[in-house]
């Protein structure tokens, strides 16, 4: 029944620092994401991240990115794929020189440093999308473009890191395959999206059975994310597409409305309280300034490289920092990487929490950069 506790403690925690935040005029996901540090290892330890904890977090991210894809406007997305991957390259270079240079001013070594800028280059936007999503503004100009880059910047940065590990890591690393691989996941996205997942929801639907529609829409969504993760690209990604194929059925109204209630209700909660238990400050003093000068610069960099691809593509200032600010959180896509890094010898343990601590901050960051850029203005 342990489970069953911290299930409770989650829930309630969650629902109410949401309500709280809101009444203080922020997204309900910054409450959310702080009531994990609080209930985690770094203040009251009433909850730990345990395998069934990470398990159902996993599947809250999986689900909060899917909903994402059926809320996804194709048109608009073709309409700004230059913007969205201007925006992506913009996010990528200078967060890496600004992370190389960082690290070098640490007395790091270049290959570490090299490491930190490619970490910093990651992006993970499952908090911007609710964000945006608390705002109405997911499905704006602005949000598809995130979303757009987004998609680009994981594959950027997962050959990067391929090409890395080859090069400096102490493990053999096939560039060519990794490029295969990925090219083979979006080849086949788009194909199985086009022509296969219609035919699957159709064929499904009729099935005496209950929620047969559901239950369909998330063997495709559940299919995409492994499928996606098993090729080298983040799983999260799968999902979004997956949202994006099923978007395009007549079942798309009917999946949101359903599995709205399954995923906010339990799954996206725990998601968000798992970000905060792995927050801990002990042995951190004298990573202080580690931690400080690298929070500011994963920021900077971000907020204003991929602001400036937008700049360059078209949108106002307004909107370009809001794209900026809507990259900046690095997430767990960021953690996937410091973790493969340290496996494969691309920088010392002694570094491994302080940097998942400057992931935590630019996560925490987000949101309020976000509402104080957007607000509640209908950017359209």
């Amino acid at each position: 029944m342990e489970l069953m506790l911290m299930l409770l403690i989650i829930l309630t925690a969650t629902k109410l620092a949401g309500d709280l935040s809101v009444r203080l005029g922020q997204p309900s996901v910054l409450g959310k994401l702080i009531v994990g540090i609080l209930l985690g290892p770094a203040a009251l330890g009433w909850i730990t991240e345990g395998h069934l904890i990470t398990q159902m977090a996993d599947v809250g991210v999986i689900l909060l990115m899917f909903i994402a894809g059926l809320e996804t406007d194709m048109d608009q997305l073709k309409q700004n794929w230059k913007s969205a991957f201007a925006v992506a390259v913009g996010g990528i270079v200078l967060p890496f020189i600004g992370g190389y240079l960082g690290g070098l001013a640490f007395g790091l070594a270049s290959t570490q440093a090299m490491f930190i800028g490619l970490l910093l280059c990651a992006t993970s936007v499952s908090i911007s999308v609710q964000t945006l999503k608390d705002m109405g503004q997911l499905s704006t100009r602005e949000g598809t473009t995130i979303l757009g880059a987004a998609v680009v910047d994981d594959v950027l940065v997962v050959i990067m890191l391929a090409f890395m590990l080859s090069l400096l890591g102490g493990g053999e690393v096939n560039l060519a395959v990794v490029f295969i691989k990925k090219l083979a996941f979006f080849a086949g996205a788009i194909i199985v999206g086009w022509w296969v997942v219609p035919y699957i929801m159709k064929w499904l639907a009729p099935l005496k059975v209950t929620e047969a529609i559901i239950s369909a829409a998330l063997i495709v969504c559940f299919l995409f994310s492994y499928a996606a993760d098993y090729l080298g690209v983040a799983g999260i990604i799968g999902a979004f597409a997956a949202g994006i194929a099923i978007s395009q059925t007549p079942f798309k109204h009917e999946v949101e409305d359903r599995i709205e209630p399954i995923a906010y209700a339990i799954f996206v909660p725990i998601f968000f309280v798992s970000v905060g238990l792995k927050v801990t400050f002990t042995g951190l003093g004298e990573y202080v300034w580690f931690i400080i000068a690298f929070s500011f610069i994963a920021v900077v960099t971000k907020l204003f490289g991929s602001g400036l691809g937008a700049r360059l593509t078209g949108f106002n200032h307004r909107s370009s920092l809001g794209i900026g600010a809507g990259m900046v959180s690095r997430g767990e896509v960021a953690l996937i990487i410091a973790t493969t890094g340290l496996a494969g010898g691309l920088f010392q343990e002694e570094y491994f929490t302080p940097l998942v601590l400057v992931v935590i901050i630019t996560t925490l960051i987000t949101p309020p950069m976000l509402k104080s850029i957007f607000g509640n203005r209908q950017l359209g």
